[in-house]
């Protein structure tokens, strides 16, 4: 598919304080797009937004509200006269034992991925509708392949990857094209913040390659770069990836055998686990909550 210019294209990334966010604002800044920044972190959203190469704005907004997100749509409109991509990164984690989870924490993380996603997409498809412009979910190995002690991550990621596919469907006839890109563990603040926890790390350094690695951040984005400007209905941030949806109708009862066997290798080290949201951006909605609350 032919690539599209992103040179005076303007495009809205949520999650954009930290991570594949940020680095995905500086690398479609650098190629002429003008940037909407979204996110918890207003100071964070600032500084990044400064260090981008042409005309950018950032917006403080929590994705699962609807009014905080429509408001945006319309200002950053006003502001850069249209809206060509959005993408829909915001995204949390906990991990852990279901059972012992934080109900809080969990609920969270579908909030987040799931609800904010789809509550981001509400916001701007009547103006990706007028540019006839592109939406990109960033989904996960997770929506591919289930995993114990990530059931909220899993839920949410494939909840997701199947939201973003009937959405393809329905809108395009109206010129949107619809994508979802897929990263397995990738160097950002969430997986560093995962792989705090020993049980957390040791069970994903035992995942069979090249399942187990982290990824550099650099070349993951380059990818969904590549796919924006192709407008691509599948973006995958690691080469390894594409090959997995051939196989994934197999993963759910493989997983469900070995992670057996692994849950009981750490059984007696599951008791205390942390159950919160996981990594910086965790901690800033996690306080960006509780200041709402008070």
């Amino acid at each position: 598919m032919s690539r599209v210019s992103l040179e005076g294209q303007v495009a809205v990334i949520t999650g954009a304080a930290r991570g594949v966010g940020e680095l995905l604002a500086r690398k479609l800044s650098a190629r002429g797009a003008t940037v909407a920044l979204v996110g918890l972190e207003a100071d964070a959203l600032k500084q990044v937004a400064d260090r981008l190469h042409g005309d950018s704005g950032h917006w403080y907004a929590d994705v699962t509200d609807h009014g905080a997100l429509t408001r945006v749509a319309r200002e950053v409109k006003e502001r850069f006269g249209k809206v060509d991509l959005v993408v829909a990164n915001a995204g949390v984690a906990t991990g852990g034992p279901f059972m012992d989870s934080d109900p809080e924490a969990w609920r969270r993380v579908i909030e987040v991925n799931l609800i904010g996603s789809a509550v981001t997409a509400r916001a701007f498809l009547p103006v990706l509708t007028e540019s006839r412009g592109y939406l990109l979910q960033i989904a996960s190995l997770a929506a591919i392949t289930p995993a114990p002690m990530m059931t909220a991550y899993c839920a949410s990621k494939s909840g997701v990857e199947a939201y973003a596919h009937s959405l393809r469907a329905e809108v395009g006839h109206r010129g949107v094209r619809v994508g979802v890109a897929y990263l397995s563990w990738t160097d950002t603040d969430m997986v560093r913040g995962a792989d705090q926890d020993d049980v957390m790390r040791e069970l994903r350094q035992r995942l069979p390659w090249p399942s187990n690695r982290t990824y550099p951040l650099g070349p993951a984005v380059d990818r969904i770069v590549a796919g924006i400007e192709r407008r691509s209905a599948h973006v995958y941030g690691q080469w390894w990836l594409r090959g997995m949806q051939g196989v994934r109708g197999y993963l759910p009862a493989l997983i469900g055998t070995v992670g057996q066997r692994e849950m009981r290798r750490f059984a007696s080290r599951l008791e205390g686990m942390r159950t919160g949201l996981v990594g910086a951006g965790g901690a800033a909605d996690e306080q960006a909550r509780a200041t709402h609350r008070n």
